[in-house]
Formats: structure tokens, C-alpha cells, sequence
């Protein structure tokens, strides 16, 4: 891989794990929206292994994974779930959605929305 996959990868990584952290700590406002920061960045990662230029500046998770040509390769479960992670990204960002937001987020909701996320970035990081 080269260095700016490398990067993006890493980035992904510690999301995820950052996610991991957030859910240990109950603070379910951040698990989702470092659930779609994880899977934004290892989309990046093949997008850019994939076409060897710079990742678009986007935040939609399903926008990056189409001009990867990675989208048509998803089941419909995986589109789904981009499908619900999409908005945690916004959402957590603006105090108007944090308390509506805070209020779907159980502890239950976000073990899943993490499992998830690692099964997710495990299979496109294989195909990097």
C-alpha cells in the first residue's frame, strides 16, 4: 500500500477504536459519529488506492463509496447501514439534533451500530 493509503487506514483505525472507547465510557453521541468517521476514512483509503488521486471532501459515506466504485459491490445490509450511519456524523456536530440524537442512542443502539462499523471496515479493508 502506499503512503496515503497507509494514512487513511490509520485514521480509520483509531477511529474505531475511539469509538470503542466512547461506548466503554457511555458516551453514545460519540460512538456513532466516530463509527462514521472510522468508515469515511477506510472508504477514503480505497478510494484512493483505487484512483491514485486525492479523496473527495465529502463526509457522505455512500457519495465517497460510489466514486470508488465500491457501492454496486455492498450487500443491501451494508447500504442500509451506511443508510443509518450517514446522519450520525451531522447530527452529533449540531447542538439543535444532540438531544434528539442523544435520545435514540441506547447502549444497546450503539453496540450494534459498532459491530457493525468493525464488520464493515474489516471487509473493505481486505479488499485494500
Amino acid at each position: 500500500m502506499n503512503k496515503k493509503v497507509i494514512y487513511w487506514v490509520a485514521l480509520s483505525e483509531y477511529d474505531i477504536d475511539t469509538a470503542s472507547a466512547m461506548l466503554t465510557t457511555k458516551r453514545y453521541l460519540y460512538v456513532g459519529f466516530m463509527a462514521h468517521q472510522a468508515i469515511e476514512k477506510i472508504l477514503k483509503a480505497y478510494f484512493v488506492k483505487v484512483n491514485d488521486e486525492v479523496a473527495p471532501f465529502s463526509h457522505s459515506l455512500s457519495y465517497i463509496a460510489k466514486k470508488a466504485c465500491l457501492y454496486q459491490n455492498f450487500s443491501e445490509k451494508q447500504k442500509e447501514f451506511l443508510d443509518q450511519l450517514e446522519p450520525l456524523n451531522i447530527e452529533a456536530r449540531y447542538p439543535s439534533h444532540k438531544e434528539q440524537l442523544m435520545a435514540s442512542l441506547t447502549e444497546k443502539r450503539c453496540n450494534e451500530i459498532l459491530r457493525k462499523s468493525k464488520e464493515l471496515h474489516s471487509w473493505i479493508k481486505q479488499k485494500l
